[in-house]
């Protein structure tokens, strides 16, 4: 990257940050969206109404107001229970916020793609005395897979955009970075610009990496016309 007036390493390493915590909740957040989406679907009413109310209370709340009352609260927390002043940093609370605004749409994701995957061929491979393990490795996940990539792809590029909101508790990411140089030499247009570009760079390449991913899961898959 170019110097940019001193600030070209620094926004590259903010670009860095701003890749490791999206890809940290994604890997995060897909688990916490799997297991709410089997809350959701097995025959325990309590897990049933504890992942209703993770996703109805997650998504009706802005991704913002997330991030500020785990950032704050958190630190309240935690200096109540250690008896001590203990400050969450932003690394941590930005991964954790984004992991569960992740994984509250991830469940329906992977809810709606369970559903979707045939019963008679779950019925067969039970009838042919398959174990669950077995059933859901050989059966429901590689079609569950090619189901959920869509809307799993939508979530994905949703989540690198929202990592930006975490600058406002100071995680040094790519907008932090960039909104520190913009002040300082009073360029702002030209220093957005560049964030703005680095953005739709990882939005499109991972555009190309999905297309990919989706040509691979639906592969031997015939499409009704």
């Amino acid at each position: 990257m170019m110097d940019l007036q001193g600030f070209g390493e620094q926004i590259a390493l903010g670009a860095v940050t701003t890749l490791h915590v999206a890809i940290t909740s994604l890997a995060l957040g897909s688990a916490v969206g799997l297991c709410g989406a089997l809350a959701k679907l097995g025959p325990n009413r309590c897990l049933n109404r504890l992942a209703a109310g993770y996703t109805t209370i997650i998504r009706g709340v802005p991704e913002l107001l997330i991030i500020l009352i785990l950032y704050f609260g958190g630190t309240v927390a935690l200096t109540a229970i250690c008896g001590r002043y203990v400050e969450v940093d932003a690394f941590s609370a930005g991964i954790f916020s984004l992991t569960i605004v992740f994984g509250a749409y991830a469940t329906e994701v992977f809810r709606a793609a369970i559903l979707a995957v045939p019963g008679g061929q779950i019925e067969a491979a039970k009838a042919l005395g398959l174990t669950k393990l077995l059933v859901w490795r050989l059966v429901i996940i590689p079609q569950m897979w090619r189901y959920a990539l869509p809307g799993l792809g939508n979530q994905w590029l949703t989540l690198l955009k929202d990592t930006a909101l975490i600058s406002v508790v100071g995680l040094e990411d790519l907008m932090r970075k960039t909104s520190v140089a913009a002040g300082s030499t009073h360029d702002p247009l030209t220093f957005y610009s560049i964030a703005a570009g680095l953005y739709l760079s990882f939005t499109s390449v991972s555009l190309v990496g999905l297309a990919l991913l989706e040509w691979h899961a639906s592969r031997g898959v015939r499409i009704a016309k």
